[in-house]
């Protein structure tokens, strides 16, 4: 039997548009899984032409002239990663049965959990093994990280051409959960940032989200909550759906390292104490909701009841740490986001950035609120987008050209919409506040003059 389990107890959460968007391509041979954005479509169409060019494969532009563009180019990006990821992978597991150095390099980063370690330390201590009987095993047993994707729900701006607004399915969520669900991955699409009941309902037009009558789902719905009472909400609202969430994955809003959403207080803790008692609750009642929506629509029932996971990330520091999740609250992974930064092998980040990270104190950390999204999150001093943001203040200029308008959320000046942190927006805003001193000014003035009559 082909093994499908992970051999690895953590993952790499999505980090930004970039940090992590060739990740998979990176690690996923090692078995480690990783998280791609995939709102950012112009990103992805550069980042396809590059790696195509790369491993010399035929590269189509897909130009916004191009009706449904969005959703294409995230399709063809996410086929190109999968099939470099496969070329990666089989090349990995030839050097492995061919290699005893990279055979013993690769044995030291597993788990000690992990039964394919022992297996492998086997054949190490056999010395001269035949690569025939290794490749054997490594064919039964190792399998490449999950290529996942994520989609931040609120990022889901109304589009326009030529003036008129197009169908809901061309928002900008909605188009990436489409470049999602018409690809040839076999993965899970972690949704954050909250509830979009819309972006949810539109999940029932893909049938890789529906399960085989073994229970079998090719693409899975994975839910980044803050606790159990948003879990569970959203949860059922799959379930009547016949959609099932796969897993939920946990972040406490004051553990992140990025966006600080808003949250009771509690650390991860209590949070994921609640999920360790509940958690046959909340697989049971999702499960019997989620059985006769399938019913209903006439679809194949399951057998049995579908796999639920649930993971934790955010604020993790040590391997202690790391163990104690694991152990202590019974969770299948734990995310190592902030960490992969440093990480050259791991993520895309610039050398001065990650020289900032490296040397960064307490002193350099600071809570940002200058997110169009209306969440403060954490934030490092000394960026580049931290020095350009402030050369436009002092130029006079606040505000950003947003030239990709992905939050462009704000309808107060048209259906087109805004985004607050737009140059456009806020030399308004500024406008009118100058205004409103002016009148005020002039107010006070007035009435002074008529308390001297």
């Amino acid at each position: 039997m082909i093994s499908t389990q992970s051999i690895h107890s953590f993952h790499i959460p999505v980090m930004g548009l970039a940090y992590t968007i060739d990740s998979p391509i990176r690690v996923a041979h090692y078995g480690i899984s990783s998280v791609i954005s995939i709102i950012d479509d112009e990103l992805m169409e550069k980042m396809n032409a590059l790696y195509s060019k790369k491993f010399n494969l035929p590269y189509q532009e897909i130009s916004k002239k191009e009706h449904d563009y969005r959703a294409k180019r995230i399709t063809s990006y996410l086929n190109l990663v999968e099939t470099i990821v496969k070329h990666n992978f089989s090349t990995f597991k030839k050097e492995l049965s061919q290699n005893t150095e990279a055979l013993e390099r690769f044995t030291a980063i597993l788990p000690n959990t992990s039964t394919i370690k022992a297996g492998l330390f086997t054949f190490i201590k056999q010395g001269a093994v035949p690569s025939a009987r290794l490749a054997t095993y490594l064919e039964k047993h190792l399998v490449p990280g999950e290529i996942d994707v994520n989609i931040m729900t609120k990022v889901d701006k109304d589009n326009f051409e030529k003036g008129k607004q197009l169908p809901v399915e061309f928002n900008d969520a909605h188009a990436s959960l489409r470049g999602f669900a018409t690809s040839n991955l076999s993965s899970s699409v972690v949704l954050s940032a909250g509830m979009n009941p819309r972006l949810y309902s539109y999940f029932e037009n893909f049938k890789d989200f529906f399960p085989d009558r073994n229970g079998h789902l090719k693409k899975k719905i994975t839910l980044k909550v803050s606790d159990y009472r948003s879990a569970i909400i959203q949860g059922k609202f799959f379930a009547k759906k016949g959609l099932w969430v796969s897993e939920y994955r946990i972040e406490s809003g004051l553990n992140c390292g990025g966006h600080a959403f808003a949250t009771e207080g509690f650390l991860l803790g209590p949070i994921l104490e609640e999920f360790k008692t509940k958690k046959e609750a909340l697989l049971e009642e999702t499960h019997a909701i989620f059985v006769k929506a399938l019913q209903q629509k006439e679809l194949l029932v399951p057998t049995k009841a579908l796999a639920l996971k649930i993971t934790v990330q955010g604020g993790v520091g040590t391997a202690a740490e790391h163990e104690f999740l694991l152990d202590n609250y019974e969770v299948d992974s734990v995310g190592w986001g902030s960490p992969f930064l440093l990480v050259p092998e791991a993520t895309s980040v610039d050398e001065h950035t990650r020289a900032l990270l490296v040397n960064a104190k307490e002193k350099d950390l600071y809570l940002s609120g200058v997110s169009p999204l209306g969440v403060p999150f954490n934030t490092l001093k000394g960026t580049t987008n931290e020095y350009y943001k402030q050369k436009r203040i002092d130029a006079n200029k606040a505000g950003s050209s947003c030239p990709k308008k992905y939050l462009a959320l704000s309808k107060e000046f048209g259906p087109e919409g805004v985004c607050t942190a737009s140059k456009k927006y806020q030399t308004a805003k500024l406008q009118a506040l100058a205004e409103k001193k002016k009148k005020d000014k002039s107010l006070r003035i007035s009435m002074r003059k008529n308390k001297h009559l």
